[in-house]
């Protein structure tokens, strides 16, 4: 699909997604932080499993919520409360530091919980029959902006501005440029009501498939959320002795990979997705697999990057499978029930990657590889049976 064939609406929410794609190297910094102003690896997966115990019960209420109204104005609500987050981040300075610290991570969790309108959006801003080659532009141009971003500012605040109250400005700089996104997703992303929820006639609820959808939900969820970005924070900063600008290196690299990826995906036939999920995560148990023989840095950010590349490969088509899965006229229950189901089972995984970590650098990669496996098997015997 060429970029003049997506409708406008759809390219307007994909412009939005760039806009926002440079702010995104928060996630990277204030874990960072945390860690350059004395907290422990353990210290920091404890903060993290506080934080989503506060978040759990609210995800569903949210979800129904705004099944009722605009999901727009929900994701506007996305922008304000990271904006809040992120100024509360850089204005954590002395006594009251840790407070603003978790009082802003507390919010911005607050903002995840709306996540699931961004696919709710998705699923009904995008065009049905074109999910596949639609979302291979919703992945390929956010991560352009980071290819020209993240360098940037990575190499500024690894070599240059090193100091952690200049994580503090930069915080205060992405929490301000809300009111930038804001005023975007008010003046060019159209509203989407009830009205644009009305399931195609004929849709039936395969119960038996979105159990299996769960399963490997599950076996993904925990995959991930064994292994954070904190877990490679960790070994890169503290172990391999790097700064954040080599972090951000491996962004890079693992951006030129995504992007290829989305090419690759294009590539693959429509009756073959559940080959391309299931290649994709074989590939990211390789990542897993290097990453827990603690690697030097070069060959980390090389398997960081090919397992970016096998998540470009399968995310279409495993979005496509969902949306196929989901009635339009509950698109953002479901998509909030997802999305509680998989706090609940990462609820307790960052403070288990954090102990791991303190036993050893990179055995929760270890972990993670099992997860990986099992889910590329999951997908390999739903193929078949299909």
């Amino acid at each position: 699909m060429r970029w003049s064939e997506v409708p406008r609406d759809a390219r307007a929410y994909m412009l939005y997604h760039t806009l926002i794609a440079p702010g995104l190297i928060t996630w990277t910094l204030f874990p960072l932080y945390l860690m350059m102003t004395g907290y422990s690896i353990l210290e920091v997966g404890a903060f993290f499993t506080a934080v989503n115990i506060v978040a759990i019960p609210l995800t569903y209420i949210f979800g129904r919520l705004f099944n009722r109204w605009d999901i727009k104005k929900g994701l506007i609500a996305i922008d304000i409360l990271d904006g809040v987050a992120y100024v509360m981040y850089g204005l954590a300075k002395g006594a009251i530091a840790p407070l603003m610290l978790f009082g802003g991570k507390v919010i911005d969790k607050l903002s995840t919980l709306l996540y699931p309108l961004y696919q709710a959006y998705e699923q009904i801003i995008y065009p049905e029959d074109k999910y596949e080659e639609i979302f291979a532009w919703h992945l390929r141009l956010p991560e352009i902006a980071t290819l020209v971003s993240f360098p940037v500012m990575g190499y500024l605040l690894g070599y240059v501005y090193t100091e952690p109250e200049y994580y503090r400005l930069t915080f205060l700089f992405f929490g301000l440029f809300s009111v930038v996104t804001v005023t975007y997703l008010w003046l060019f992303l159209p509203s989407v009501g009830k009205e644009e929820r009305i399931s195609p006639e004929g849709f039936t609820f395969r119960a038996g498939e979105f159990k299996r959808l769960l399963a490997f939900e599950t076996l993904l969820t925990l995959a991930w959320g064994l292994a954070p970005e904190f877990i490679l924070i960790n070994y890169v900063v503290f172990v391999l002795k790097k700064t954040v600008f080599e972090i951000t290196l491996i962004t890079v690299a693992s951006s030129v990979l995504r992007i290829a990826g989305t090419y690759a995906s294009e590539r693959v036939p429509k009756e073959k997705g559940f080959h391309a999920i299931a290649l994709g995560m074989f590939l990211n148990a390789l990542y897993a697999f290097v990453m827990a023989l603690a690697p030097p840095f070069w060959l980390a950010l090389a398997v960081y990057a090919i397992g970016d590349f096998g998540n470009a490969l399968w995310f279409p088509f495993y979005r496509s499978w969902l949306f196929k899965l989901i009635p339009r006229e509950k698109t953002t229950e479901f998509h909030a029930a997802l999305s509680s189901y998989r706090r609940v089972l990462g609820l307790v995984t960052p403070v288990v990657a954090g102990f791991l970590a303190s036993v050893h650098p990179t055995l929760p990669y270890g972990a993670s590889l099992v997860g990986f496996i099992a889910a590329g098997l999951l997908l390999l015997w739903i193929a078949k049976r299909k």
